[in-house]
């Protein structure tokens, strides 16, 4: 008998009593009925920081032995840094270099700490190799960290998590035309490394499963084989399911103008991953296997069909795009399309239990990190371009938006991520945008924001 879902029974229950909510044009968000939270906004780092394009993944995170909170970011050319707050007394420590970051934006650092308590940040050198640099000592940012190469795949875009038994799995993107020139420039899949002892030795996705990617494509007929995963986000289990990782991703390449790199985007997918079989499967719980191909995500994984164009000369999707779930398993993801201006059209999408159900929530924001509020509902962080202040909204049940609350910042905002295991007040990393974008130039804030104690 084929195994049922997480999603149904909980999702039978709610779907019970709550409304399908059809597609509609997006409408200025009505203030939440709720009382809005009082937010803390803290800025350790003034005009410090470059651009980065680090996703919504690795930011930061608790460690409840040092009573710490440790944030990693990237400081002018891109150069990586760790910081650490004193909880018990309330004191940031100064930052500490933990690796160069070469003066592109790529470089960015992403941070886990391993189950052995040392902090390991990893960096993919813009299509060349996954760099990892590790902590010292444990529990513990102090010292000089030591570095290494644990791939040379061509990696980018390094997307970490650890999971119950203390497995470390970081997902990075495979630049195949460096590894051989026959390869055309857009054909971009994904690959993860493993290490089963905090760190010290690793595997590859290649050495696991057999397989030469396990999200890609090679021969698509408009050239769109280049992934980008806008966000992935760690599930612990919950209710006797075993844990997960849910995954959002975009396509972009060269289109009807032959193999050139990032020209196009279009088309959003999703997929979750179970890191004890290394296996994928659908919204709807159907195993698709080890690797995720050009056919399997056209049948299985598509959420949004979207034109191949190039709306105003901004590209879309965007390449954030954020996931998650409520109590009942069901996901939901937000994303969002522009043109010259910026960002236009937001849009949530949600797994009905039969198909996904797109609308539009919102106009010109750009959503940049969520986060599980109560098992029904999510905060959404977003920021207008240009523009100082976070604005937060409030979905339930991956149905419902609403407007919550602003929280104040002296510059326009670049980056969000949510820290792991967070305790207020450090419970988001907001990076300030630098005012340019080459690496050189490094005047962003570095701030955190958390709940105000009462």
């Amino acid at each position: 008998m084929p195994r049922l879902p997480r999603w149904l029974l909980p999702a039978l229950l709610v779907l019970a009593v709550v409304p399908t909510i059809p597609a509609a044009a997006a409408e200025p968000a009505h203030q939440d009925t709720w009382p809005a939270p009082t937010f803390t906004v803290q800025t350790p780092d003034p005009s410090v920081a470059a651009r980065s394009d680090r996703r919504p993944v690795g930011g930061g995170l608790y460690d409840p032995v040092a009573h710490r909170t440790f944030i990693s970011w990237g400081g002018q050319a891109e150069d990586n840094y760790v910081q650490s707050y004193d909880h018990d007394t309330g004191v940031w420590d100064a930052p500490v270099k933990v690796g160069d970051g070469g003066g592109d934006s790529h470089n960015y650092p992403t941070m886990v700490q391993a189950a052995d308590g040392h902090l390991l940040v990893f960096r993919g050198m813009h299509n060349v190799q996954l760099v990892l640099a590790r902590s010292p000592e444990p529990h513990s940012a102090a010292g000089t960290w030591t570095e290494r190469v644990i791939s040379t795949d061509a990696a980018t875009y390094p997307m970490p998590f650890k999971t119950a038994d203390g497995s470390i799995f970081v997902f990075f993107r495979e630049t195949l035309g460096d590894l051989d020139p026959t390869v055309p420039t857009d054909t971009r899949p994904m690959q993860y490394v493993v290490s089963r002892d905090n760190g010290q030795t690793w595997q590859t996705s290649k050495e696991l499963t057999g397989r030469p990617f396990v999200i890609g494509s090679t021969g698509r007929a408009d050239n769109m084989n280049e992934i980008y995963i806008g966000q992935l986000r760690y599930e612990p289990g919950l209710f006797g399911f075993g844990e997960r990782v849910r995954i959002v991703y975009t396509l972009a390449g060269g289109g009807a103008e032959g193999h050139k790199h990032d020209r196009y985007h279009r088309n959003l997918y999703y997929a979750s991953f179970d890191p004890r079989t290394l296996r994928f499967s659908s919204a709807a719980g159907r195993d698709v296997g080890t690797q995720i191909d050009d056919a399997i995500q056209e049948d299985q994984l598509k959420v949004a069909d979207t034109p191949l164009t190039l709306p105003g000369g901004v590209k879309s999707p965007d390449y954030i795009q954020l996931v998650g779930a409520p109590i009942t398993g069901q996901p939901f993801l937000l994303w969002f399309t522009g043109d010259d201006s910026g960002p236009v059209h937001n849009y949530l999408s949600t797994w009905t239990g039969f198909g996904w159900q797109t609308r539009e929530v919102a106009r010109g924001l750009r959503t940049k990190e969520m986060e599980p509020v109560d098992p029904l509902t999510w905060r959404v962080y977003a920021s207008v371009d240009g523009q100082p202040n976070v604005r937060t909204f409030l979905v339930r049940l991956g149905r419902t938006w609403s407007a919550e609350a602003v929280l104040p910042t002296a510059k326009p905002v670049q980056r969000i991520e949510l820290i792991s295991g967070f305790r207020d007040p450090v419970r988001v990393l907001i990076t300030g945008a630098s005012s340019d974008r080459d690496v050189s130039v490094a005047d962003g804030d570095i701030s955190v924001a958390g709940l105000s104690r009462r």
